[in-house]
C-alpha cells in the first residue's frame, strides 16, 4: 500500500479567495513547492481534495475550474512537483443549484474524495497526512480515517479550543519538521 498527502486547496495551496476561479486571483501560499517536493522525494502521493461549491451556486462553471485547475498542475511540474490527482466536490447541500443542490458523501466533512483515492491508488491512510485549513477538512480526514490530520493557519480563524485535529502549525513549511518530530516518517 501507498502513502500519500492530502491537501486542500483554498487556503493550504493557494490563498484563501471567495469562490476563486481567475488565475489572475491566484497565489501560491509560501512554501507550498518546497514542502511537496519533500514529500515526493519520500515517495508521498501528492492528492488534493478541494470542496468547490462556487460551482454548485452557479458563480462559476466546471469548465472554469478545470482551466484554473490545469494551470495550477503546470505550474506545480515547473517546480518539479507531480499532483498525482485532484478530487473536487462541485456541491452543497443548502445552496447548490440543480443537480448540484445535495449533501453529497464527496463533500468535506464527508470523506468520499478521500475513500476514492484511496481506493484509486491503494493508499494506506494509516501513513498518511491531511493538511487542511478548516475544521471540515480535518472532519473528513477523520471519517476516512487518515492517521495524521494538520490545520495550517493559512486560511480561515481556527478554534483551537475545539479542533480533532492532531496538530496545528503556524505555515505549510513547518509540515516537514512536525512529521519528523513525530517520527512519523521513515
Amino acid at each position: 500500500m501507498r502513502r500519500a498527502l492530502f491537501l486542500d486547496r483554498d487556503g493550504v495551496i493557494n490563498k484563501e479567495v471567495n469562490y476563486l476561479h481567475k488565475i489572475q486571483d491566484f497565489e501560491f501560499i509560501e512554501g507550498i513547492f518546497e514542502t511537496c517536493r519533500f514529500f515526493q522525494d519520500r515517495n508521498y502521493l501528492l492528492i488534493v481534495v478541494t470542496n468547490q461549491s462556487g460551482i454548485g451556486r452557479n458563480i462559476y462553471s466546471e469548465d472554469d475550474f478545470r482551466i484554473l485547475n490545469d494551470w495550477m498542475l503546470q505550474q506545480f511540474e515547473r517546480q518539479g512537483v507531480k499532483i498525482n490527482k485532484v478530487y473536487y466536490s462541485p456541491f452543497h447541500p443548502k445552496y447548490g443549484v440543480g443537480k448540484y443542490l445535495h449533501d453529497s458523501w464527496c463533500r468535506k466533512p464527508n470523506p468520499g474524495m478521500l475513500i476514492q483515492a484511496r481506493d484509486e491508488f491503494n493508499i494506506n491512510f494509516c501513513k498518511s497526512i491531511l493538511v487542511g485549513d478548516k475544521e471540515s477538512d480535518i472532519e473528513a480526514g477523520l471519517n476516512a480515517g487518515v492517521m495524521l490530520n494538520v490545520l495550517v493557519r493559512s486560511g480561515h480563524i481556527i478554534n483551537e479550543n475545539v479542533t480533532k485535529a492532531n496538530a496545528i502549525i503556524d505555515s505549510i513549511l513547518g509540515l516537514p519538521n512536525f512529521v519528523y518530530t513525530l517520527d512519523f516518517i521513515d
